[in-house]
């Protein structure tokens, strides 16, 4: 079962990408950090598994190696399992930080999520430090074997989730990606539609592959 939360309003920080020096630099010469693309979206989500129906206004930063597909795929994980506390990490940016997470006034993280195929030692470290984890891996054939090489650890884990999108899924919401975005997503009987005004909605179908245990 999902672990669903609420939200209003998130900003995503600009991120920079300290790439490596110039080949043919000379000595002492820096090279120019990247500048992550700011991408706005006007999310409107129906929820009527939780009847909840809210409206938000997101500034996503993607990251210069972060593809369309990816940065959708957060902001998928973000209509799925908003609170009002939830915002975007640095992800990409910053290895100390996950895709998502939340936390509570005290700064203590509710819940970590991580978009993609991280390493159990990720996952592993993340369960010690948030209450609640949840991975959503995408990729198809690549999502299966990383899952079979992480698996026994991470089944261990009993604060952990796990889910992965139906093959096909990522690169859909990818083709949603525009600079300036009105988004729709409608949730019913545990399956999601995403939506935009110039775009047919994608299905959002997901498999569990590892639910989270409650204490």
């Amino acid at each position: 079962m999902l672990w669903w939360a609420r939200d209003t309003r998130v900003t995503a920080g600009i991120r920079y990408h300290h790439g490596p020096t110039e080949p043919n630099a000379r000595p002492g010469r820096i090279r120019m950090a990247l500048k992550s693309t700011i991408y706005k979206a006007e999310l409107q989500i129906a929820d009527m598994d939780r009847h909840y129906y809210a409206d938000h206004a997101l500034t996503v930063a993607r990251h210069p190696s972060e593809t369309d597909e990816r940065m959708m795929v957060r902001i998928a994980a973000f209509a799925l399992l908003a609170h009002e506390r939830l915002e975007f990490g640095k992800g990409l940016s910053d290895t100390d930080e996950p895709d998502l997470w939340q936390k509570d006034l005290t700064g203590a993280i509710d819940a970590w999520i991580e978009v993609g195929q991280p390493d159990e030692r990720r996952i592993s470290k993340a369960a010690g430090r948030a209450a609640q984890v949840t991975v959503i891996a995408y990729g198809g054939k690549t999502s299966e074997i990383w899952w079979q090489g992480v698996r026994s650890k991470v089944e261990r884990l009993r604060n952990v989730q796990v889910l992965s999108l139906a093959d096909g899924v990522a690169a859909a919401l990818g083709r949603l990606a525009e600079r300036t975005m009105r988004l729709q997503c409608t949730v019913q009987d545990g399956s999601a539609w995403i939506s935009s005004a110039d775009h047919d909605p994608v299905a959002v179908e997901w498999t569990i592959l590892k639910p989270r245990v409650d204490a």
